[in-house]
């Protein structure tokens, strides 16, 4: 197998750092006839291709991205994976919301775990993001942080991630705490082992790592209140609990998919992001 990931997304061991715990809960899937947002729908393919900006989550690079990117762009899109900084969820979405400024035309803005957060934020006020497809992502809501969202019960919870604290210098001269993950379990949190052993060890020894700040810090006013929304479920995530993307899901009114693969789908088993990528850039784009 062609290596070509670098992804990790973010998770509930860091909320375990942050204090948080699962417990039982509700699940729902979203029914996207109940979307409150219009969305023109239409058979034809899009007469214009949208710009796809691929936003990665904590322990990744852009790379992750690598068969989603190279899908898209066989079709016809423009392809932007911008690099997540990971150094706290409001500076961040500030970087991305930055970077999508300077793209001109309609955008489709896609984020993977973390990199949901992210989008939340990033897109709001900005006319040319059409629709936000969050992969096996946060999606919080005004007054969330990703601490609380991994500690609320859920009917199957999942054991914490296990995030290892470190220190950092921050620019202004304090010390920081980030959190790496225990490179002997991340293939099963994160590929549920479905990737070679040499790969995985490979994605672990490059995992970049999450500031606890990017855990803790509140989001704001979430764009999918005012921009159609699009969910993939990982339905073998041990990352995100899967009933808790469904919840999230469901908040945002958002078009959902289930899919199998684990928290990393986009390495095991491209084909369903990219398909659902590419529905939120036909129906909102013309």
């Amino acid at each position: 197998m062609k290596r070509t990931i670098r992804f990790v997304g973010f998770l509930g061991a860091a909320a375990a750092v942050a204090g948080a715990a699962l417990a039982a809960g509700p699940s729902a899937s979203a029914d996207p006839a109940a979307h409150p947002h219009p969305v023109a729908h239409t058979s034809a393919a899009v007469s214009v291709k949208p710009t796809v900006v691929l936003v990665h989550g904590a322990w990744a690079d852009a790379s992750g991205w690598t068969p989603v990117a190279e899908e898209l762009e066989k079709r016809g899109y423009t392809v932007k994976a911008p690099p997540n900084p990971l150094r706290g969820l409001a500076s961040d979405a500030r970087y991305i919301a930055g970077y999508l400024k300077q793209i001109q035309g309609p955008i489709i803005l896609v984020g993977h775990s973390y990199g949901g957060a992210v989008i939340t934020d990033a897109a709001v006020g900005n006319p040319n993001v059409k629709a936000l497809v969050y992969i096996a992502a946060f999606a919080p809501d005004k007054g969330d942080s990703l601490a609380g969202l991994n500690s609320r019960p859920v009917a199957h919870p999942i054991p914490p991630v296990p995030a290892q604290p470190s220190n950092y210098p921050k620019p202004d001269g304090t010390t920081g705490t980030e959190l790496t993950i225990d490179t002997a379990k991340y293939s099963n949190v994160f590929l549920d082992d479905e990737l070679p052993t040499y790969e995985a060890r490979a994605l672990a020894a490059e995992q970049r790592p999450l500031s606890l700040d990017s855990v803790t810090e509140q989001s704001g006013t979430p764009a999918w209140s005012s921009v159609p929304s699009w969910y993939l479920v990982a339905k073998q995530d041990h990352a995100i609990a899967p009933d808790l993307e469904r919840f999230m899901a469901a908040r945002a009114h958002a078009h959902t998919v289930e899919a199998n693969g684990p928290h990393l789908i986009m390495l095991t088993n491209p084909r369903p992001v990219t398909a659902l990528i590419e529905q939120a850039a036909t129906a909102t784009v013309r």
